[in-house]
């Protein structure tokens, strides 16, 4: 994964999320960037923004879904780099 993985994920300021069904949206305030998440993509954003780290979402969600370690941090990898090129999220340090 491009990011730490001791590293934990927080929402970035002025970020609201709303689950809608088993689904969710984001919405950036300041720059009005909207971001619809299906069914994984929300559990992947409720995981990632409860964890303690990166790592303890992987684990986690490695527990939770039926899918090949490379894959699933593959994933993770490309949702992280989306989520913080648009401002959503921030990766801080331990």
């Amino acid at each position: 994964m491009a990011h730490s993985l001791t590293r934990h994920v927080t929402v970035a300021p002025d970020v609201l999320f709303r689950f809608v069904g088993e689904e969710a949206v984001l919405l950036h305030l300041k720059t009005e960037t909207y971001l619809g998440l299906d069914q994984i993509g929300t559990r992947m954003w409720d995981v990632l923004t409860r964890a303690p780290s990166i790592q303890a979402a992987y684990d986690a969600l490695l527990d939770e879904f039926d899918v090949e370690p490379a894959r699933l941090r593959q994933d993770m990898d490309e949702f992280l780099e989306e989520l913080v090129g648009q401002g959503l999220i921030e990766v801080g340090s331990q």
